[in-house]
């Protein structure tokens, strides 16, 4: 019996040929990871395999110790029996696709992934294959982001129509918020952008790697500087809105920047005035649009609403198995 490429266990996904887990939710012996999300890159394996940006991610976070070893996955490496390389996934800086071969058969684990263009890291590389694994966070109909442009043009227009507002925008601290400067630079705004603390050091980093962030200041000021802040940009994590840190701005604009905009419950949940429908996660147009056009002979769904794209792909004739792994979501962090 041929061996299988991947299989499931109480881990997580895994490869019987690399011996090896990817994105596992428990402590392993040896794991590939696919970006530095915490919902993905855990602490505590014996050994990881990822990008080198996802290395560097992992050690700002988690300590330069988070694993037994570590190793930088440059090219095609003979893992097992099988071989084993990563390309890039879109998603965050550092975000990989795993593709593994062997037997002359391939399967890929996309891990997170949008096709939408991000100018804070490389785009989505498409690899045909026999197997492929989808995630599935935005995996609805009801889901079809705007583009990204028109979101900051909205916030560009509410900062000129409430200049004496400062507009706090939430904004998880990997990924998007890089991606939110990045485009609101390359929207003309040249402002400087006010940063929360918790947000500073992968900032940092992102520039480290060449991303051209421009100017940032510290959102951590007194009361009185935070009250005559006007025409200000704002970006801090979620969690700050929780805390007294908010309380110092006068009357904010409060803003923020998930796919989950999009459903309006949510965004008067949280008490957002300005909700920005910007997502790092494929919605239902580019999921099924990658499944059409890798065309696997199979495809999984994992971490998302699988049973929308089992339909369809009932619907469509293709072969698809719903993995029901729990603990992975939108940038939860």
């Amino acid at each position: 019996m041929t061996e299988p490429l991947l299989d499931l266990t109480p881990e997580g996904l895994f490869s019987p040929a690399l011996g090896a887990h990817i994105d596992p939710h428990r402590p392993v012996a040896r794991a590939i990871i696919t970006h530095g999300h915490a919902d993905h890159a855990r602490a505590g394996h014996g050994a990881v395999l990822a990008t080198r940006q996802t290395l560097d991610i992992m050690a700002i976070r988690y300590g330069a110790d988070f694993a037994g070893q570590t190793q930088v996955a440059d090219g095609e490496i003979t893992m097992g029996r099988a071989r084993v390389r990563l390309v890039p996934a879109g998603h965050v800086l550092g975000s990989a696709q795993v593709v593994i071969e062997a037997g002359g058969r391939r399967a890929v684990v996309s891990g997170d992934y949008t096709r939408t263009a991000n100018p804070a890291c490389a785009p989505f590389e498409p690899v045909p294959c026999d197997l492929f694994v989808t995630e599935a966070t935005f995996a609805l109909p009801v889901f079809r982001h705007p583009p990204p442009e028109v979101e900051i043009a909205r916030l560009l227009a509410s900062v000129a129509a409430f200049p004496e507002r400062p507009h706090l925008i939430g904004t998880y601290a990997l990924g998007k918020a890089q991606r939110l400067i990045m485009l609101l630079r390359q929207a003309g705004w040249h402002a400087p952008i006010h940063i929360h603390g918790a947000l500073q050091r992968l900032c940092d980093y992102h520039v480290e790697q060449g991303i051209p962030l421009g100017e940032l200041r510290p959102a951590t000021m007194d009361r009185a500087e935070a009250r005559a802040l006007s025409s200000a940009i704002v970006l801090a994590p979620p969690s700050a809105f929780a805390s007294p840190w908010v309380q110092r701005f006068a009357d904010p604009v409060v803003g923020f920047a998930s796919g989950w905009m999009q459903i309006r419950a949510r965004a008067r949940q949280r008490g957002v005035e300005l909700p920005l429908v910007i997502s790092d996660h494929s919605d239902w147009g580019q999921l099924t649009a990658t499944v059409e056009e890798l065309d696997p002979a199979e495809f999984w769904i994992t971490h998302g609403r699988e049973d929308a794209l089992m339909r369809w792909a009932d619907l469509t004739g293709r072969r698809a198995r719903p993995l029901r792994l729990l603990g992975y979501e939108e940038e939860a962090e």
